[in-house]
């Protein structure tokens, strides 16, 4: 049987020093990469051994914590139901003029995680297939999880949609 220390073993082994860093904590393992490093990362975890499901992607904003080279982080959690393991996949995004590769067509569930880290906290994904706001409404202005959106900004409220509006009216 494998383990979570099993994993990250493997994976520093495979990879190299394009692991930026690897740590432990509360016995959950990760390894943090380059984007430029991610399908390659993620697809050996899938294929040799045996991630096939991408539990859930995230976003975090590290703006404030002095002691990090990458402002953002990309999260994968990955799900070994063969083995009963989980991992997880840090991708370092230095600031928002760099982009992650997109993974929906790795796995279905990535397309609409990635249109929310990008709502959220304005991560593009390159050749994402549908990039665009899935939480907040298309008229609103900036990434409302970042640390550095204003806390006390107001956005214009949307409009109820057409097909919302003929909802109602047949239900009437």
């Amino acid at each position: 049987m494998m383990t979570e220390a099993d994993v990250a073993a493997r994976v520093q082994e495979h990879f190299g020093a394009r692991v930026l860093e690897a740590y432990s904590f509360r016995g959950q393992h990760a390894v943090t990469i380059a984007p430029k490093d991610l399908r390659e990362v993620l697809i050996f975890l899938r294929d040799v051994l045996k991630f096939e499901w991408l539990a859930d992607l995230a976003g975090v904003d590290y703006l404030g914590f002095d002691d990090r080279e990458w402002r953002f982080e990309v999260v994968y959690a990955m799900l070994s139901m063969e083995n009963n393991v989980r991992f997880r996949v840090k991708v370092a995004v230095t600031d928002d003029s760099v982009s992650v590769p997109s993974v929906w067509d790795l796995w279905a569930i990535a397309n609409w995680e990635e249109r929310e880290v990008w709502d959220m906290y304005g991560v593009r994904f390159d050749n994402h297939p549908n990039l665009r706001r899935i939480l907040c409404h298309d008229e609103f202005v900036g990434h409302a999880l970042r640390k550095d959106y204003p806390i006390n900004r107001r956005q214009k409220l949307s409009a109820p949609s057409e097909s919302i509006l003929c909802v109602r009216s047949e239900l009437a």
